[in-house]
């Protein structure tokens, strides 16, 4: 497939293909959950973001390694580049803010954790009153998330592989470009299934043996799939462990507020309100720390767009067309 007659490999370009496509097998090992309890906790779902952020750029270096300057570039290649990076930052701001709403959250837990540091009535009935605006807020849906879904099956239609001609670089460049694709939709869809908790946005890809990383992925996607899935069936509405977590303390503690200070009494309650305190920073943490790994996941698909389009325009040989009508359009979001 990858080097059919008039554009066979060289060795050193089947070695700079080879040595990417294990590189990505390692990721996709490392990735893969040793614990299932692991699956959709925020600190799984950092390490699959610096995963992806590895190996975009993985490919960057690939790019400059094999010396395939764009002016070489098919017009279709750039289509298929530009078209999946102005989608991949459309999920990404929508994982975003569906972040940030997560992490809005956490000032109604200040209030109810500053309130039942009194034993006034008044405080207590503030204090139940964010816990209902809490568990409310939480409760909520996040359109951009729900729209998410659209996005990745278009980007699923985008996994064939453009056909090449007479390009040995051009062919180890959409081999490579592939595998990209694959752990980038991969990925997205399960942010996209623990953020909208539904497990219909998951998807299910089919990748030829032919990868040297294909084995490592079908792995991953049949463990971590199979355990989202398996969490859903459960009848858990809220999958994040992390958001979980918060959400038993405050369905615990809600009924010892809820008829006022008598409840509130004794050592259990106190345990109750220190756990909401840890569990909760613990949440806020989780969410920040995933917040800048999808930023800089952002970043690196803007940079890569922009030295593109620069590249485009500086060298001419890419016609009107690309610049006006496929490129410039889908810059103005």
């Amino acid at each position: 497939m990858i080097a059919p007659k008039g554009s066979q490999l060289s060795p050193r370009l089947l070695g700079l293909l080879n040595t990417f496509e294990e590189t990505l097998a390692g990721r996709l090992r490392k990735l893969n959950p040793k614990d299932k309890d692991d699956v959709l906790s925020l600190s799984w779902m950092k390490l699959a973001m610096e995963s992806l952020c590895g190996t975009h750029n993985d490919i960057k270096s690939l790019i400059a390694e094999i010396d395939l300057p764009v002016s070489n570039w098919d017009e279709k290649w750039i289509d298929v580049y530009l078209d999946i990076s102005v989608k991949l930052l459309d999920v990404c701001i929508a994982f975003s803010s569906e972040i940030s709403r997560l992490n809005q959250g956490h000032l109604y837990l200040q209030c109810v954790l500053h309130n039942l540091d009194s034993t006034s009535s008044d405080q207590f009935i503030r204090a139940r009153s964010s816990l209902d605006g809490w568990r409310h807020h939480i409760g909520s849906t996040n359109p951009r998330v729900e729209n998410c879904s659209t996005i990745l099956d278009k980007l699923v239609e985008s996994l064939d592989l453009p056909k090449v001609k007479n390009s040995a670089k051009g062919k180890l460049l959409m081999r490579a470009m592939y595998g990209v694709k694959v752990l980038t939709v991969s990925v997205c869809s399960v942010f996209a299934a623990a953020f909208s908790g539904s497990a219909k946005k998951l998807l299910d890809l089919n990748v030829a043996e032919t990868y040297l990383w294909a084995q490592a992925f079908n792995d991953l996607q049949g463990n971590v799939n199979g355990e989202i899935r398996n969490v859903f069936s459960s009848g858990r509405v809220m999958v994040l462990k992390e958001l979980e977590a918060v959400d038993d303390v405050v369905k615990e503690l809600y009924p010892k507020i809820q008829d006022g200070v008598g409840l509130a009494e004794g050592n259990t309650f106190k345990n109750s309100v220190s756990d909401l305190d840890r569990k909760a920073q613990k949440l806020s943490q989780g969410l920040d720390l995933l917040t800048k790994e999808v930023d800089g996941f952002f970043q690196i698909l803007l940079a890569g767009r922009d030295t593109l389009l620069s590249k485009l325009r500086s060298g001419g040989s890419v016609s009107e067309r690309m610049l006006t009508g496929n490129v410039e359009g889908r810059l103005v979001r």
